[in-house]
């Protein structure tokens, strides 16, 4: 099993660290999930500067956190999107809907 986590790393950001792939998505969808729905403010930070490798289950899982955000009333953006992670994006043609900080 890969390693990998999501944690609270600041009030109002999120960072998620190591190896995500169909081994640590669930346990991530969940944790992210709730994670977000128990985050106070108004705006939400996903970090993914610590990503370490990620297949196409990392980009579903940000796509996945933007609903939660979204339907829990929060603006998001996404920081440190690693290079495989946005090729993915690219590829998949939802670069559009990642709202990456500038």
């Amino acid at each position: 099993m890969s390693d990998a986590r999501i944690e609270q790393a600041a009030p109002g950001e999120l960072r998620l660290v190591g190896v995500l792939d169909y081994s640590t998505g669930p346990q991530l969808r969940e944790k992210g999930g709730q994670l977000i729905r128990a985050s106070n403010g108004e705006a939400l930070l996903l970090d993914c500067s610590a990503v370490e490798k990620t297949s196409s289950v990392g980009l579903a899982l940000l796509l996945a956190f933007l609903r939660d955000a979204e339907a829990a009333g929060k603006a998001v953006k996404v920081r440190g999107m690693p290079e495989d992670m946005r090729q993915i994006a690219e590829v998949s043609g939802v670069t559009e809907l990642l709202p990456i900080e500038a």
